[in-house]
């Protein structure tokens, strides 16, 4: 019989504080945003655009707004890649049969939004927002799991955790195959040669974090200037990092920076990236300029119905044909439940949109409140669906 553990590690548990935590700030900064940036509602039009344009100064090569989507982000990729690292050696993601429901969910989870969008958008030039509704907000899910409290099994934060890290990995491929313009072979190349020499160190057992943090911040420097976004050097490297399997190692320099990282990335560099990527600018006219779009009904679709239904659809026929099982403390309707708060895009669906449309600033304002907005409605249906339709639920795990 499958199982996942139904006591949770020390990391994840500082994890999952973490992002309990951080996914209040996230809506504080959020807010902060939208208010001074539609601060001519409130007779100061002024503040708005000084706002946005901060954003957009420079700071040495880069804008400001760059620093944190290119810079920031690729440490929150290093804790994604870190994440998904310690569940591949010693969590669920290290035995095939716990493994393979959490990445059905996940594939699920991509597949059927993106599908949704393309048929809405196929042909247009919207066409390249299919990556959007793709991606789940970690933070945000684990919020609303962290207010549900002790009703939800421990099994099931660890199958959200696991899905969703696959699905945000996921979209770091879509970024590095479908979001990059132009390639310079020999930043490129070099690299990935520089990330194999620290392969090479990992296997001789080299356990000095300063010399894999140095060999990171180089091959993100090459990266940045190869034209494959430079976020994916965060996940390159947490694989170049030593790990042991032991399980809350403090000795290990991934477990060592995993800790690190956590409070920084929750408290600090997402609310920060909240702050500068939310600027949205409510029109009179916001809610035609959505409900016309096929681009914003292709985001809020996916994401709000093609989530859910994607993660059901795809983990019953895998439970089905029997390629694995539900875990025992977790029925159908948990299964749902993660797969409606699957569709809190937030993150990683905006950082998605400045990539899919540069430079169409009417095309990411409405795309980012179709985010928003899909966002909040799935996050009060995962809420309400998990509170009173599968709390202490007997229903068959047989379909």
């Amino acid at each position: 019989m499958q199982t996942f553990k139904n006591s949770l590690s020390r990391t994840f548990n500082q994890f999952f504080e973490s992002a309990k935590s951080g996914s209040v700030l996230l809506i504080v900064c959020t807010l902060v945003s939208l208010l001074i940036t539609n601060a001519n509602y409130f007779n100061q039009p002024s503040l708005g655009t000084s706002y946005l344009h901060f954003w957009h100064l420079k700071l040495g090569a880069l804008s400001i707004e760059h620093w944190v989507n290119d810079g920031l982000m690729a440490i929150f990729f290093l804790l994604i890649g870190l994440e998904l690292e310690r569940e591949v050696y010693s969590g669920e993601l290290s035995n095939i049969k716990a493994a393979l429901l959490p990445i059905f969910a996940a594939f699920g989870g991509m597949l059927l939004p993106a599908i949704i969008h393309y048929s809405l958008n196929t042909g247009t030039e919207t066409q390249g927002g299919i990556g959007i509704p793709m991606a789940t907000d970690i933070a945000f899910a684990f919020g609303v799991l962290a207010i549900l409290g002790n009703r939800i099994p421990p099994a099931l934060k660890i199958f959200l955790m696991a899905f969703a890290v696959i699905d945000d990995l996921g979209a770091a491929i879509l970024i590095a195959v479908f979001y990059t313009s132009s390639v310079s072979i020999s930043h490129l190349v070099a690299a990935i040669i520089l990330w194999i020499l620290l392969i090479l160190l990992n296997r001789l057992r080299v356990m000095s974090l300063a010399i894999y943090l140095i060999g990171g911040l180089l091959i993100w420097v090459l990266m940045l200037k190869s034209g494959v976004h430079a976020t994916l050097a965060g996940i390159a490297l947490a694989f170049a990092i030593p790990f042991s399997s032991k399980q809350d190692d403090t000795e290990s320099p991934s477990h060592k920076l995993e800790h690190l990282l956590h409070k920084p990335v929750a408290f600090v560099i997402l609310p920060i990236f909240a702050l500068a990527n939310t600027g949205i600018t409510i029109s009179h006219n916001w809610l035609h300029d959505i409900i016309s779009s096929s681009n914003c009904w292709g985001i809020m679709a996916g994401l709000v119905i093609g989530k859910p239904l994607g993660v059901m659809i795809f983990c019953f026929l895998a439970v089905r044909s029997g390629l694995c099982k539900l875990p025992n403390s977790i029925t159908w309707r948990h299964v749902m439940g993660a797969g409606l708060l699957g569709g809190i895009g937030f993150t990683m669906s905006i950082f998605v949109t400045n990539l899919a449309f540069v430079g169409e600033l009417e095309m990411i304002n409405n795309s980012k409140m179709s985010i928003l907005l899909a966002s909040l409605t799935a996050g009060l249906l995962g809420y309400c669906w998990l509170r009173w339709f599968a709390t202490n639920s007997n229903d068959s795990k047989a379909l």
